[in-house]
């Protein structure tokens, strides 16, 4: 069962706030006017001593505030768990995404409160797979509202252009392409000896909505196969490798840092 850590973390903010404030605003005091009606006047070294849930509560609460407030609005790591993205990004890349460069949205409901940029034509965007919400997804963007999107014989047109490749190297099982997209180069493979039509089609990109696509092109489950992102899916664009970790049974390797293009 995935478990939804966004609204974790926000409900256990929540919860220890909620606690240290009525502990500051009422339970204290109660806990005072009961050992003066005890014992007289009660000096602050001599104070009742907080229970558990309380000192516990105060104790995570600023922490828990500040990581909510980082990972909703400014920065959220993720690890990257198949190849879909290949070359680009490999199974087990720890991948830093900005949250704030398409706009800032409330945490859990994705709610956008403050509109920043839109995505762009080579993007790498994380976003919520439409099909459930909740799975993140991460893939490039190449439609943007309004594009007319074409891909047939494996090759991308975009408004009738085709997206020009230039073969790099043979690398058997596949091959090595440099891709120009817009304003971005990017590698993408193309599986060698694949035959078939798949993910073959035209589609135009409806307003408010993106059309996405993986670098491995002939493995990569994308907007070919299940429409478009809704603009309240996105969560935000991957700009950085900061580790690679491909099992726990391996160490982390810092080979991979760097930003993305």
């Amino acid at each position: 069962m995935d478990i939804d850590f966004p609204l974790v973390l926000v409900v256990l903010t929540f919860a220890t706030g909620l606690i240290w404030l009525l502990d500051v605003v009422f339970l204290r005091k109660r806990r005072l006017a009961v050992a003066e009606g005890a014992g007289g006047e009660v000096e602050a070294e001599e104070e009742p001593k907080e229970p558990y849930l309380v000192d516990l509560s105060r104790s995570f609460f600023p922490v828990l505030a500040v990581v909510l407030v980082l990972r909703s609005f400014l920065v959220e790591p993720f690890q990257i768990p198949s190849g879909s993205m290949l070359p680009t990004l490999e199974v087990g890349d720890f991948i830093l995404v900005n949250k704030y460069a398409y706009g800032l949205r409330l945490p859990v409901a994705g709610t956008k409160v403050l509109s920043v940029d839109d995505p762009q034509r080579g993007d790498i965007m994380v976003f919520r797979y439409p099909e459930d919400g909740s799975t993140n997804y991460i893939k490039r963007v190449v439609g943007l509202p309004g594009d007319r999107i074409r891909y047939e014989n494996r090759e991308l047109f975009i408004n009738g252009d085709k997206v020009e490749t230039r073969f790099v190297a043979r690398l058997p099982p596949v091959e090595l392409r440099r891709e120009d997209l817009g304003d971005v180069e990017h590698d993408i493979f193309l599986t060698l000896g694949r035959t078939g039509r798949s993910g073959e089609g035209e589609w135009v990109v409806p307003e408010g909505e993106y059309f996405v696509m993986g670098d491995n092109r002939d493995n990569s489950n994308d907007s070919r196969y299940w429409g478009f992102v809704p603009d309240e899916m996105v969560v935000g664009k991957a700009f950085a490798i900061w580790m690679h970790w491909q099992s726990l049974t391996s160490l982390p390797s810092f080979d991979r840092v760097g930003g993305l293009e």
